[in-house]
């Protein structure tokens, strides 16, 4: 058996289970209902990994969205069955929490508070442009509450710019200068040390990080904090296990890994293939491996049940695979053999070789070559596939693949990660949307699109031109968010639900600050239930008014969905004077809020959508005369 020199990396490693929270998102869009977590939960108490993810990131707007749940009860039901058996964690966007939008210190404070009260023990705390001003207030307020602040340093790699020709360097162009450097992430981790972090992760959400980079981050950052060393990838470009089976050799703290049915492709390696690479590395990791057999037994049909119900199809899941009691064949034991030596040697090469084999033999997914090219995480990947379907617009998700680099690159090269990957992914989707209609690019653009090319998110890694900055903002300045400007939502009483409130507590309250319409649709969709089970009336829903019968059907037109999605708002009312290009829709497409103007001057003579009704591209929205 291989030996790698253990003076170089440490002989016990923790292990953060991700299955519950990115596993699940990463691989089936976030869908794990209550009812599948709680099948899994008395087994993961005795799992005894050191930390388990189970929320945050996009599980509390999904399981509200889509599957009619209380985020909070999520947590709480989570911590009752585990208690102290492992730290829970939930994924923090710093100053956007868990949602789209920067938010005044007031709203990070009670978030961080009821989450650790509810039973949160470590916040990781990221920002989607690595700008170190967005984390303070959370990493604050989670060491005030007795959390602990788990700081990540978003991994991501600089465009593949077109060479420069011969022409192009007589006139003085040039390459621009790599921004992404070992330097730059070196200095984000001793910035939010220096705030007060508890522990730096290396967040790689793309799952782009290879071996040799890996190995290089985590012995300069061991070098140079004096705080554990995580590391987050995924396996989507087919880098994840080489990459993880690198940072151990190269003495990082902490792993990030899946039960094996919520393991590979998209997600972060499994559990199982870590646990055999350390048994023959001689460190031990202190996980119960008898249990994740026994939580495996569950994931596996949970694993069946998410397939068909979020992808109507029954997917080829990895062979069966226990480590205690399966042996292994001798040419996959040369494989882990192989991979640990190339380790040892920094033969990255050899090292990513030798566990892709091992995980072809386990029918994990191949390298995806679309996502390693577009250079996106695979929960973005997954979840733009599950949001097409849902739209019936999954034709242009090729087209949209392709566009992610131009316009991640025209918005200032931010890191793809929540919510960036959804604003740059969703903007994708739009200017593909727009090509295929005979538009310029830009013409539909979402709200978060506008904001992060204003300056409203922070800072981007490289400057936005300016000139593009006034195409899509209407100024050339930079504008950072005003937090003093910030206006909480409104909590109106539900007439049809008995003058109920619609958020009754403060975590409801916070979930409308975080998620305006998906929580004001989930709150009233609760408070009408209880008002029914207890015996009142709902009053139905009033029809879209019908147009003056008077009116002249030649001289009306009609404002049309530009793109498939759902309505927020509708922001006339008929008999309005509007001019061109006012708005009179807010549509929600991909998560992200787009305002639908009229190209016609008149007076809105009907209304042809409510709030929440949904819409497919060309539906008619609005009719002005």
């Amino acid at each position: 058996m291989a030996e790698l020199n253990l003076n170089v990396m440490s002989k016990t490693l923790k292990i953060r289970d991700l299955t519950l929270r990115d596993g699940q998102q990463s691989s089936f869009a976030t869908r794990m209902n209550q009812q599948q977590v709680d099948r899994c939960l008395p087994l993961y108490k005795d799992a005894h990994f050191y930390a388990m993810e189970v929320w945050g990131g996009a599980v509390p707007d999904s399981i509200m969205r889509y599957l009619n749940e209380n985020p909070w009860d999520r947590l709480e039901l989570i911590h009752k069955d585990v208690g102290t058996a492992s730290k829970l964690t939930a994924l923090s966007r710093g100053r956007n929490l868990f949602g789209y939008a920067p938010y005044p210190d007031s709203i990070i404070e009670g978030f961080c508070r009821l989450s650790l009260e509810n039973g949160l023990g470590i916040m990781r705390i990221f920002d989607a442009l690595n700008d170190v001003d967005n984390v303070k207030s959370t990493i604050k307020y989670v060491k005030k509450y007795g959390g602990i602040a788990d700081c990540a340093v978003c991994y991501t790699v600089d465009p593949k710019y077109p060479k420069v020709g011969f022409l192009g360097g007589l006139f003085g162009k040039k390459t621009p200068k790599p921004v992404f450097t070992d330097d730059y992430f070196l200095k984000k981790a001793l910035e939010m040390e220096s705030l007060g972090a508890d522990m730096i992760t290396i967040k790689d959400m793309s799952g782009l990080i290879p071996p040799a980079r890996v190995m290089g981050l985590v012995r300069l950052f061991k070098k140079h904090l004096h705080i554990p060393v995580d590391f987050h990838t995924h396996c989507t470009p087919g880098y994840g296990l080489a990459s993880v089976i690198g940072a151990i050799a190269a003495g990082v703290d902490i792993v990030d890994t899946n039960c094996w049915y919520f393991a590979g492709g998209p997600s972060a390696p499994a559990v199982e293939l870590v646990y055999i690479f350390c048994q023959k590395m001689g460190i031990d990791t202190g996980v119960n491996m008898e249990a994740v057999a026994r939580i495996n037994t569950q994931l596996r049909e949970i694993r069946k049940e998410l397939n068909l119900s979020v992808f109507n199809e029954d997917k080829p899941e990895p062979k069966p695979f226990n480590p205690l009691t399966d042996t292994l064949p001798a040419e996959v034991e040369a494989e882990f053999d192989r991979a640990i030596k190339a380790a040892q040697t920094d033969d990255y090469d050899t090292l990513t070789a030798a566990c892709q084999a091992i995980e072809a033999y386990f029918g994990f997914p191949p390298p995806n070559e679309l996502v390693k090219n577009a250079e996106i995480p695979g929960g973005m990947y997954t979840n733009m596939v599950a949001q097409l379907q849902q739209l019936k617009a999954e034709d242009i998700l090729p087209r949209a693949m392709e566009l992610i680099p131009m316009v991640r690159l025209a918005a200032g090269l931010p890191p793809l990660v929540t919510p960036t990957s959804q604003i740059v992914g969703a903007q994708a989707v739009n200017c593909a949307m727009d090509e295929k209609a005979g538009r310029p690019f830009y013409t539909n653009k979402s709200a978060q699109f506008v904001a992060l090319v204003k300056g409203e998110y922070g800072r981007t890694p490289v400057p936005v031109d300016p000139e593009f900055r006034l195409k899509i903002t209407g100024s050339r300045e930079e504008t950072p968010y005003d937090t003093s400007k910030y206006q909480t939502q409104p909590n109106p009483t539900l007439p049809e639900a008995g003058d109920a409130k619609l958020a009754a507590d403060e975590k409801e309250q916070l979930l409308l600050e975080l998620f305006p319409q998906v929580a004001k649709d989930f709150l009233t969709k609760q408070k009408i239930e209880a008002f029914k089970a207890s015996g009142g009336a709902v009053e139905a829903t009033k029809s879209p008014a019908e147009a003056p019968q008077g009116a002249s059907v030649l001289s009306r037109r009609k404002v049309t969905a530009p793109l498939p999605g759902k309505i927020i708002a509708v922001t006339v009312k008929e008999g309005d004077a509007i001019k061109a290009d006012d708005e009179v829709v807010v549509l929600e497409a991909m998560k992200m809020e787009n305002s639908i103007t009229s190209d016609y001057a008149g007076t809105v003579v009907q209304i042809l959508v409510h709030e929440g009704d949904t819409v497919a591209t060309d539906a008619p929205l609005v009719v002005v005369q």
